[in-house]
């Protein structure tokens, strides 16, 4: 963790000049976009698979025909068709998982009250006047929703909740022109395993709010700029 707390510290001593004491805030931002860009390759990936998915739907639409009445026999069947075509049905996943290691780094550092045995300095660098080692209970003990910590959160909740719709909006427009699959038809079961992750997936950006109120500050940054990069790039990637 000390090799990754030495990475922000010189990223935050070359944004010094642009940033002043919001240094250490913008390089947690410029460090979520590096990695994004090198995760990049594989979301454009998951979108050529998206397609490529799309694309089988005339063969998936048959064997939901001659499988409807058997839906453990459907999935076996579509899983089967996936892999003589090399398409991974997961693919839009691996993006999402592969940036897990770096938001859990950011969220220890930041919880620590040392590194590699000395005292974090980390933990004295400031969003405006909120300390990145804080969170937003600490904020609204120290001067309420108002205060000065206070509104630098209420800042960081109006963007996911602007991300959060547009991302809304984006994607039942994504569903909509890819229905999910049906066991019998039209208005009928739908693969098993699907129908859950179906109806939440549209949902699941409110969730960054929740994220940004319960971790350190520093790591609802990466939350929130790896969010809004995700939209952004769905958007172009899925147009």
């Amino acid at each position: 963790m000390s090799v990754f707390a030495s990475l922000v510290e010189h990223l935050a001593d070359l944004l010094q000049p642009l940033f002043g004491a919001s240094a250490a805030a913008a390089a947690i931002v410029l460090f979520t976009a590096l990695v994004r860009l090198l995760v990049h390759p594989l979301s454009r990936a998951a979108a050529r698979g998206q397609r490529a998915r799309a694309a089988l739907q005339p063969k998936i639409a048959e064997l939901r025909r001659r499988h409807g009445g058997n839906p453990e026999k459907l999935q076996r069947a579509v899983l089967d068709l996936h892999a003589r075509e090399k398409v991974s049905p997961l693919s839009g996943c691996l993006p999402s998982l592969l940036q897990l290691p770096a938001f859990f780094l950011l969220y220890h550092l930041f919880s620590s009250g040392t590194v590699g045995g000395r005292p974090n300095g980390l933990l004295g660098h400031e969003l405006f006047a909120a300390p990145l080692g804080g969170r937003w209970a600490d904020a609204l003990r120290a001067g309420g929703p108002f205060g000065e910590a206070g509104l630098v959160y209420a800042g960081l909740f109006a963007l996911v909740a602007v991300v959060a719709v547009f991302s809304y909006r984006l994607t039942k427009r994504t569903m909509a022109a890819h229905p999910p699959l049906t066991a019998g038809g039209d208005g009928g079961e739908r693969v098993p395993g699907t129908a859950a992750m179906t109806r939440a997936m549209p949902f699941m950006p409110f969730l960054t709010l929740i994220t940004v109120a319960v971790v350190p500050l520093a790591a609802a940054l990466y939350v929130v700029t790896s969010t809004t990069w995700s939209v952004v790039e769905r958007a172009v990637l899925y147009r």
